[in-house]
Formats: C-alpha cells, structure tokens, sequence
C-alpha cells in the first residue's frame, strides 16, 4: 500500500512539474514560419516577416486600423497601422496572442512592423516592466527598444514654456498645445537629464497617467512605467507615475 501511494505521488509530482512547464514554455513556442525575435531584429528593413506576439497595450484604432505596442519573452515589437476591424480591436486585451505578417521599417529611429495583418491566436502573456533607470543613457538602451520598462528615482526638472517660463510639463513638445494634447516633461537621475511623454492616443486626459503629470511639481521624485518607444532617440511613453517623494 505504502509502495502504491508512493508512486502516486511520484506520478502527481511530474504531472504537476509538466504543467508547470508547459505554461512556462507556451510563450517560447513559435508556430511554422514564424520568427524569433532575434531573427526579426536580424532582418532588413523593408523586409517581410512574421512574428507571434503578444499585446501589452492598445494605442489606437482608426479606419480598420491598429496601433499596438507588442512584446515576447525576447523582445518587443510595435504594430503600426495594421489591418483589423473594430470588432478584433475590441478582443484585443492585454496579453492576447497575434500573428502579425507585416513589413520591418523605421521611423525617425524607431523600428516598426508596418503595413501589416493580424491574426487573433490562443496563449496570453504580460511583460513584468524591465528596469530600465541604469540604461538610460547607454547605448545598450536600444537593443530593448519598444520593451515595457521601469524608471525609478527620478527627479522631476524644470522644462522651458512658449513663454519662457521654467514649468513642470507642456502641452506639446514646445508648449503650443492644450489639454488633451501629448505631454512632455524632465527628468534626471545620475546627473543627467531625460525627456518623457504621455502619449494622448494611449494614455488621454481621463486617464490617471496624465492627471498625475499635470499635477507634478518641479523637484518631485518619481517612479515610471512605460514603453521604450523612439522618435530621434529615447521617447518613453509613459503608462504609470507615481510621485514616491
């Protein structure tokens, strides 16, 4: 009796370590003609490819088409303007898996997946946010371009108006904008001093992200979340801020 129970329990312990598994691997897994990150990252631009990816946040849709910021277990990829109707937009929720065959392409820097379909797949992934506060500066930063990232520490700057005065954030890069519009302001740490965003279609004026922006005072501290998206360098687009001191 002993000896059956003992195998039991042996049986339960590698059934219960293959499901694990199985869960864990579901993410590395690449169907047939799909490509790994590192691949993609390999192809020209202007190239085709194919990637499975998982979504970690919407952007926009606009006229059956979709603005998604995507990522796997390697690497993270962005889906500008790809096919797909409002009903499929509406599925997509953080961590669906998609196929996307598209055309590799850059932009002022940032590298995309461009003229591109979807296809809705069965897995589900989140990104944890990657600390990113010790890159920050470092040319290894772009090898995580696009990734969901962490800032923590940061010391809010003073940022120069249309009218030449030392403000918290802008509306706009140079300040000509409104409520409503994208929101730029500084931020340091080690010495050196970085540009941030609210990107209005991801984040608008309703969301907490941008009220807790309009609300910062030159000299707070904060910890960020967001993706490492690029527009003549680094132009993190903020998701979250919270002021820590």
């Amino acid at each position: 009796m002993k000896k059956l129970i003992a195998i039991l329990l042996a049986l339960c312990t590698v059934l219960c370590f293959a499901g694990c598994s199985k869960k864990t691997t579901d993410v590395d897994v690449k169907g047939e003609g799909v490509m790994t990150y590192a691949e993609y990252a390999a192809a020209e631009l202007d190239s085709e490819v194919v990637v499975e990816t998982y979504v970690q946040a919407k952007q926009s849709w606009w006229e059956d088409s979709a603005t998604l910021y995507t990522q796997d277990k390697d690497g993270a990829y962005f889906i500008y303007g790809a096919a797909c109707s409002e009903e499929d937009y509406a599925k997509l929720e953080k961590g669906t898996k998609i196929k996307v065959t598209g055309y590799k392409s850059e932009w002022s820097g940032e590298v995309e997946i461009i003229d591109a379909t979807i296809e809705i797949e069965d897995g589900n992934y989140s990104a944890e946010a990657m600390d990113a506060t010790e890159l920050l500066g470092k040319d290894e930063l772009v090898d995580s371009q696009n990734m969901f990232a962490s800032f923590k520490g940061m010391t809010v700057e003073p940022i120069t108006d249309a009218e030449g005065n030392e403000v918290a954030f802008l509306y706009n890069w140079d300040g000509s904008g409104a409520q409503g519009d994208d929101l730029y302001f500084n931020v340091s740490v080690n010495g050196n001093t970085y540009q941030f965003t609210v990107e209005s279609y991801l984040c608008g004026a309703d969301t907490d992200v941008y009220k807790a922006v309009e609300a910062l005072n030159v000299g707070d501290v904060v910890d960020m979340e967001g993706f490492l998206y690029w527009y003549e360098g680094v132009n993190t687009h903020v998701t979250t801020l919270t002021v820590s001191k």
